[in-house]
């Protein structure tokens, strides 16, 4: 790491974003200018030094309970957002690649054409090797969302944090959007986040990092230079702890 550069709070660490993210201004699929800009911020964190893996969603794409609910049976429906995921993780590879950062996409359903299978160990020396890895598929089982994947992967990989960036900046007791009077919170626990039905992740997910007494960062993906700016020890977030 450079001398000027500042230190970092954590040295591996888990980014999870939707897929509607990397819409943009759009109604569905990608938009290249908005991937690259994500791009950008994770090579921005990745120059700290910092290990990073990635989990994005496949809801601008497919989403399963979507389809389930207009009446596809839901493993199914579930199977095709798991592909969704596949398809962004992709995108993302080629954008960071693109910058200059070696990147590995892991599915945990196995299709050695296009990426490699979720292997633990192998996965874990991609990150000491300084590769981003970008977990897809989910779990690779039906009836288990992104942010559970995510919270999955971060504690097989023992990352210390993981980041879910979103389009506001932190944990609000309301909708921000529709609401002027919002109160954001500083920190929360992960039960006040299941007791108060906040808009963080699922309950699933919320359970296993209270259970595994993972950190859950939550901070606006918009704002330019925020991921840095946080492994910097500034910025503006909503902790989720004990």
């Amino acid at each position: 790491m450079a001398a000027d550069q500042p230190k970092t709070t954590y040295k591996r660490v888990l980014l999870k974003i939707s897929g509607e993210a990397l819409m943009g201004d759009r109604g569905y699929g990608l938009n290249p200018p908005t991937v690259e800009r994500i791009a950008q911020e994770v090579k921005s964190v990745h120059d700290l030094g910092v290990q990073i893996c990635m989990v994005i969603g496949g809801g601008n794409i497919f989403r399963g309970l979507a389809g389930s609910a207009q009446g596809m049976e839901r493993t199914t429906a579930d199977y095709m957002g798991m592909l969704a995921t596949v398809m962004n993780a992709l995108a993302m590879q080629s954008a960071l690649e693109g910058q200059g950062i070696h990147t590995r996409v892991v599915s945990a359903i196995p299709m050695d054409q296009v990426c490699e299978p979720y292997i633990r160990r192998r996965a874990v020396r991609h990150l000491e090797k300084n590769r981003v890895v970008i977990f897809a598929a989910g779990t690779g089982n039906p009836y288990f969302t992104t942010d559970t994947a995510a919270t999955l992967r971060a504690n097989e990989m023992a990352c210390e944090a993981i980041f879910k960036g979103t389009k506001v900046d932190g944990v609000y007791d309301k909708d921000p959007m529709k609401h002027d009077d919002a109160k954001r919170f500083d920190t929360v626990t992960y039960d006040e986040v299941l007791a108060q039905h906040l808009n963080v992740m699922d309950a699933s997910a919320i359970a296993l990092a209270r259970d595994n007494r993972k950190p859950i960062i939550v901070f606006s993906l918009d704002e330019p230079g925020g991921f840095r700016g946080i492994l910097a020890g500034q910025g503006t977030y909503t902790l989720v702890r004990d």
